[in-house]
């Protein structure tokens, strides 16, 4: 079997989401950022290509604005080597940016994303690459979110994390853990792919 052509992807792993206004909640930094640093590790070792994505805003605005302490990508990504920095002003990676075309040029077929958030940037940027046919999959433990509440209702961070998961899994990206992932990477192998008619079967048959 042909080997994958995998592209590490870093969503917005920037001081906004860890001493900011937007402070990752579930799971947490501590646990969250060595797990980022480990993939970015195996991707480089493995020669798979590692893409950067910062989101920036006007420096007027008060997140992500650039130039700002909060703008600036975390050192657990700066130590670190990486081929390609993307600036982004909207939440999917693919909006406004060359992003396609460098995915083109390195040939990439499948993406995996790691960052925050996860239900805003991370599933837009997820959700457009199954759409554009890409396979894609997703690092839990090497992404994440915050509490949320509006009108629509509340959801604590691990909630939100954990559901937006479930939901991609259902159907546009495989979810697997750093550590389920670099073995992967080392054997060529696809993680196990999402399946909309087997998640819809197992929730119907689990008690609450």
């Amino acid at each position: 079997m042909e080997r994958l052509k995998r592209a590490l992807v870093v969503i917005d792993v920037q001081n906004e989401h860890v001493a900011g206004a937007l402070p990752i909640g579930f799971p947490e930094t501590s646990g969250s950022l060595p797990q980022i640093g480990r993939a970015m590790d195996t991707a480089h070792l493995s020669d798979v290509p590692i893409a950067v994505i910062q989101h920036s805003a006007p420096p007027e605005f008060a997140l992500f604005a650039r130039g700002s302490r909060a703008w600036r990508l975390h050192p657990v990504v700066t130590s670190r080597p990486y081929d390609k920095l993307i600036e982004k002003a909207y939440p999917s990676t693919f909006t406004g940016t060359d992003f396609d075309w460098w995915l083109a040029d390195n040939d990439v077929d499948t993406l995996t994303l790691a960052g925050f958030m996860t239900n805003i940037c991370l599933d837009a940027t997820a959700r457009e690459a199954a759409q554009r046919g890409l396979a894609v999959e997703i690092l839990s433990d090497a992404s994440g979110t915050l509490a949320m509440s509006n009108r629509a209702g509340w959801a604590s961070a691990e909630r939100l994390h954990e559901s937006t998961l479930i939901s991609l899994h259902a159907r546009f990206s495989a979810v697997a853990t750093t550590a389920e992932w670099i073995a992967a990477v080392r054997s060529g192998e696809p993680l196990p792919q999402p399946d909309l008619i087997a998640s819809t079967e197992l929730g119907r048959g689990v008690a609450f």
